[in-house]
């Protein structure tokens, strides 16, 4: 895990960052929306809107608006029609990048990607392009705190994860893509501070850079993270 883990932890301090300035609250009412309105409204019976609103609740979100944007997806509540659309690009050094986008304008998207991409010497690349690089599996991040590490390896074993590793203070734990709220739940009973639970694309092999694409790189998906459409992004890019 060691080229997703050191990535997967910029994403987390990232995100932290973007909850400060409100940024993250955004597309997570985008992505409970949608989750609401592909697979109805009822938390117990569509996993992936589960997904949302316990990341919602992570996030701090408060409640009437979780409801709000469930009863925008069901139709319960007037709202905007969004739409689903995953593009593929490469950044410098042949860096492969992976967009995951909810937007109400397919059109105005891929021309703010396209040109985001072009600003940082990269380039946007046809459907099935990159996607093969991954692999789809489950991550959930967990605070560290003072866990003894041996003690969070046998829970998350027990948990039935697949692996794990402590990265500063955080632990990013791979599952399988059909176990992660299981084993999220496991961890969480256990009294484990969980701060997300997502599907994630996992680069079967990580991709390095010289120093000048590496910058370059960092600044590319910062610059895609911040775009508002952009639900999530994922990358084979190592940082040095």
């Amino acid at each position: 895990m060691a080229g997703h883990s050191k990535w997967a932890n910029i994403r987390h301090r990232k995100g932290a960052q973007d909850k400060k300035r409100g940024k993250i609250f955004t597309k997570i009412i985008k992505e409970i929306t949608i989750s609401a309105r592909l697979g109805g409204g009822e938390i117990s019976s569509n996993p992936r809107l589960r997904k949302a609103v316990f990341n919602a609740k992570s996030n701090n979100l408060p409640s009437d608006k979780i409801q709000r944007a469930i009863k925008k997806g069901t139709g319960e509540l007037e709202g905007v029609l969004y739409e689903e659309v995953t593009y593929e690009g490469y950044g410098p050094g042949g860096v492969a990048i992976m967009m995951d986008i909810i937007t109400d304008n397919k059109n105005r998207s891929v021309a703010e990607i396209r040109h985001i991409l072009s600003k940082y010497s990269g380039n946007l690349g046809e459907n099935g392009s990159v996607s093969w690089m991954f692999d789809k599996r489950g991550l959930i991040i967990l605070a560290s705190a003072s866990n003894d590490e041996d003690i969070v390896y046998e829970a998350i074993i027990d948990a039935g994860a697949e692996d794990f590793q402590l990265s500063e203070d955080i632990y990013l734990i791979s599952t399988g893509k059909d176990n992660l709220m299981e084993v999220r739940d496991y961890l969480e009973d256990l009294g484990y501070d969980v701060k997300s639970a997502e599907i994630d694309m996992v680069p079967k092999a990580t991709q390095k850079c010289n120093d000048k694409e590496s910058d370059l790189n960092l600044k590319l998906l910062d610059a895609l993270e911040d775009n508002e459409d952009v639900n999530k992004l994922y990358t084979n890019f190592e940082p040095n």
